[in-house]
């Protein structure tokens, strides 16, 4: 047995052991493919917790059996693959389609990643800034979902930075940039109640499909100098050439990596730290967080102080921030 310390946090750290009973457990069902499932064990704000990431290749319905059958079973579940909604200001809009695989959960906490979403995730501009090394002309980004990374999204808007959101083009397939906050917050209004009702697979990919590689709407990648969002996006409509590009993202496997590095990438910042080998996504963590600080009841992201309040406070606690990798 032996201890391996994970460099980017102090006091955040993974254990090659057998289980002990004490091990908290956090399990990631995602309907994103299995082949990215992976098992680690860390020390988390002074507990040991065991994270899983447990693929259904796009199958909904199993799914909600694993939703149902490991329901106060363990100790948090995350939400990968899906999200139980979007915060957008100060409102929560549920997406329907997803609430029906977790309809029957009635005592094992929840967490989509919002949590850390809009708290850790607002962060980031921060650290862009140093890499970008004062180039102001730089100072432009591609967003491939803003509506869903709403604190990522704040985060470059409030430093100031030129930017083309992309939730039309890569969401609903529709050569349609956004360039400004305000033309954002009023499709928001307008097209997020309707987008909530749509089956799930109709506006993000699931399972195999997640493997694609379909480049589209290149011009505003060559145009960025950061790539921002989910790393499912940008893998499958980047474009072959991503020469000196800074991407911001998590859930980064090895083969995201090399994908990365043979286009030509610059810096990959993720906002999740790497642990064997790859980066979690923010519901993992969030969930490894709630597992760790003995979270009870379920997670409430329509008054979302509470929930938010416990990542800050973790984020402090841990020193936890968006870590650079040159590629």
């Amino acid at each position: 047995m032996y201890t391996l310390e994970v460099s980017i946090l102090s006091n955040l750290y993974y254990r090659k052991k057998d289980r002990l009973n004490s091990t908290k457990q956090a399990i990631s069902i995602s309907i994103g493919s299995s082949k990215r499932d992976k098992v680690v064990e860390i020390e988390l704000l002074g507990q040991r917790v065991r994270l899983e990431r447990r693929g259904t290749d796009g199958d909904m319905r199993e799914a909600a059996r694993l939703y149902r059958d490991l329901d106060g079973k363990v100790d948090a579940f995350g939400m990968g693959g899906a999200d139980l909604g979007f915060l957008i200001g100060d409102r929560w809009y549920a997406l329907h389609s997803v609430e029906s695989m977790v309809r029957e959960v009635k005592h094992t906490p929840i967490a989509d990643g919002t949590g850390l979403k809009m708290t850790l995730e607002k962060k980031t501009a921060g650290v862009v800034e140093g890499l970008l090394r004062q180039n102001v002309d730089a100072r432009r980004v591609l967003f491939t979902s803003a509506v869903d990374r709403n604190g990522l999204y704040h985060s470059f808007l409030d430093e100031g930075y030129e930017f083309v959101i992309g939730d039309l083009m890569f969401t609903l397939g529709l050569p349609i940039p956004i360039r400004t906050d305000s033309a954002l917050q009023h499709l928001a209004r307008l097209l997020v109640p309707v987008i909530s009702r749509l089956p799930f697979k109709w506006i993000y990919p699931t399972g195999e499909s997640q493997e694609k590689r379909t480049p589209k709407f290149e011009k505003y990648f060559h145009w960025a100098a950061v790539i921002a969002g989910d790393c499912h996006f940008i893998t499958r409509y980047m474009p072959d050439d991503m020469q000196g590009k800074i991407i911001v993202t998590n859930t980064t496997t090895s083969e995201d990596r090399r994908l990365f590095r043979d286009a030509g990438v610059r810096h990959l910042v993720t906002t999740t730290p790497m642990l064997e080998g790859r980066t979690f996504g923010t519901n993992m963590m969030e969930a490894g967080i709630l597992a760790a600080s003995e979270y009870e009841g379920l997670v409430d992201y329509v008054h979302p102080d509470r929930i938010f309040k416990i990542m800050e406070d973790a984020i402090q606690k841990m020193n936890l921030k968006p870590q650079v990798q040159d590629l």
